[in-house]
């Protein structure tokens, strides 16, 4: 597969088929995966990966957290809190696709919120990824830390494999770094679910668009 052919094929994934994934795979991708970009090489990630019991354990924890109710304060904010346009428009687009594609009106507000619970199942996936970071880091770590996950995604697709990024489990920071064992000082970034696409998954019918060049490139020669 060619690097372009990967960059354009990979989108984020929410219906995995109920097959394993070998850890060793894993373990080399999370390897290959460091040799993305890092300012003065900090290499500032650090990533957990979860399959079989393990993985089991924490959707079941979370599991109990969500029929509780149970809130944290988020890890930091995962969209600005003043979103302005074009990009609030295209975060309520995308969302209105999603529901759609899965056949989820828009004032049907409990199965908005069963499917939104599902992040927290990793979508079925039989594999994940969590990435966290020092807290002493600042932005420009933070953007190491997109360049490492890229690398990921794009290694796992040439693996055959699929994944979905997840910013939402900055939403319980404090239970991810519980049951992970995180040190005080560090911060979680995100989760990613990883396995094997689910052709037949509604969810996985979405394809996002993109703004054309025009909006946001410029060229000067």
């Amino acid at each position: 597969m060619r690097v372009s052919e990967a960059v354009a094929a990979r989108r984020s994934v929410r219906g995995f088929l109920d097959r394993p994934v070998d850890p060793a795979l894993l373990d080399r991708l999370a390897r290959a995966a460091a040799r993305a970009p890092s300012g003065g090489n900090l290499q500032p990630w650090h990533i957990d990966l979860l399959t079989g019991a393990p993985l089991d354990r924490l959707k079941a924890l979370m599991a109990e957290r969500l029929a509780s109710g149970a809130l944290e304060a988020a890890a930091y904010d995962i969209y600005p809190r003043e979103l302005g346009e074009p990009h609030k428009a295209r975060r309520f687009e995308v969302g209105a696709a999603l529901y759609a594609a899965l056949g989820i009106g828009r004032g049907d507000r409990d199965a908005r919120a069963a499917e939104f619970r599902r992040n927290f199942a990793f979508f079925g996936a039989p594999a994940a990824l969590f990435c966290s970071v020092e807290r002493t880091m600042g932005p420009p770590q933070w953007s190491d830390l997109g360049m490492y996950l890229q690398s990921f995604m794009l290694l796992a697709l040439e693996a055959g494999l699929a994944t979905c990024a997840q910013e939402c489990w900055a939403l319980y920071p404090e239970t991810v770094g519980g049951f992970l064992g995180m040190p005080a000082g560090r911060m979680l970034f995100c989760g990613m679910a990883i396995g094997y696409e689910d052709p037949d998954a509604p969810a996985n019918a979405l394809r996002t668009a993109r703004a054309d060049g025009a909006e946001w490139l410029r060229v000067m020669v």
